[in-house]
Parts: C-alpha cells; structure tokens; sequence
C-alpha cells in the first residue's frame, strides 16, 4: 500500500472518529445508562447490548490481553532505553522506536483525554465503583489495536528468523481480536465505544505505517 494512501486512511479514520463523537452527543440522545446517564444512538446501542448481555468471563479475558499489550509497550521501551545508552545520545536511537515512542505519547494523551471527558458512560457500574464511568472510546479496544498493530508492523525490522515473525504477527492479530471482540462480547461497553476504539487506533496505526515507509526510503 502507498504512503499516500495510508495516509487518506489515517485521515479518514480521524474523520469518522469526529463524526461519530458528533452523533453520538446529538442524535437519539436517552438516559439508558446506569444512574440515568444519558447515552447517544441509544436505540442502536440498547438493542444490541441488550442482545449481548454481560459476561465477565470474557471480560477477565480483555484484562489479560490488554496486560499483554502492556508488556509489549514495555518490550519496545527497554529496547529503546538500551539503545538510548548503549549510543550515549537518544537520537541514534533508531528512528523507528523514537517514532513508535512518539505514538506511544499520543495513545497516552487520548486514554487520559477520554477518561476526563465522558462522550458516554459505560452500560454497567463495574465491580468497586459507585458511579458510571466514561466509556467512549473502548481505552482497550484502543489499546490493544495501536500497541499490538504497531508490533506487527514492526517485528520483521528486529527478527531476522522468518519463522519466529510468522508466529509473531499471528499472536498479534489474535490479541487484537480478543481484546476487541471479547470487550465487545463481555457487554461493559455500548457498540459505539468499541468503533471509537478501533476507528482512532485504524488512524493511528495507518499514519504511523506511512511514517515507517518515509524512513525505510531514507534508508
């Protein structure tokens, strides 16, 4: 795929994200959330929670698979730290690790930004909370895409076995599809949070592949 291309789809993706935020604060607005907590495309949303039901099984599943995510953020950040000391300045550090760092940065601003401002809040009060909690984007299902997409994208760079890559970006994809289908299926979040999610990391992964592109061409 172009560098171009994947960047009309980082920019598209940024746009739906806009768009969906904007129908969600305007249109079939309810209060069906917990406490009475008013909650955007409510029909869609109702029905198809209402139709999913809660399982926290699958739900303990995600938290698993979002700690996995984790550990490969922190995969990344030692290998990244290593190099910053083993060539005394951090910008020998290869510009593929400064950029995903950077990505990095920008997934962390948007956890915080939508904990703090609450598009919707969650279907359920989860277990040792007293109040709704904001739940638009799925922080998982965003988590999860962005970390575990920008892995995959990068594993060929710092494995050489090909074997080991192959196993690599299979475990990747299905961490991806746990995380976002078992947060989908566990009902903790509305339909809308978990397209937030995957809608922002589609923009986040498609801009940081086309960045990788311009550096490989520098090369």
């Amino acid at each position: 795929m172009k560098t171009k291309t994947k960047q009309r789809i980082a920019i598209a993706a940024a746009v739906l994200t806009v768009i969906l935020v904007i129908l969600i604060k305007t249109v079939d607005v309810a209060p069906i959330g917990p406490n009475g907590t008013s909650i955007g495309l409510s029909h869609l949303n109702q029905a198809i929670h209402d139709a999913i039901g809660i399982n926290q099984g699958i739900y303990t599943i995600t938290e698993i698979g979002g700690i996995l995510a984790i550990g490969v953020v922190a995969v990344f950040a030692i290998m990244g730290l290593v190099q910053w000391i083993q060539r005394k300045k951090l910008m020998k550090v290869d510009r593929e690790l400064l950029v995903l760092g950077g990505l990095y940065v920008i997934l962390g601003f948007l956890y915080v930004f939508f904990n703090k401002v609450a598009i919707n809040y969650r279907p359920v009060i989860m277990p040792g909370e007293v109040l709704p909690e904001s739940s638009f984007p799925s922080s998982h299902s965003m988590l999860g895409c962005t970390v575990m997409g920008s892995a995959y994208l990068l594993v060929d760079r710092y494995v050489k076995n090909q074997t080991a890559v192959k196993v690599l970006h299979v475990l990747c994809i299905i961490n991806m599809i746990v995380i976002v289908g078992g947060r989908f299926l566990s009902g903790v979040h509305w339909f809308t949070d978990i397209l937030g999610g995957i809608l922002i990391s589609i923009a986040l992964i498609a801009e940081f592949s086309a960045v990788l592109d311009q550096i490989q061409a520098k090369k």
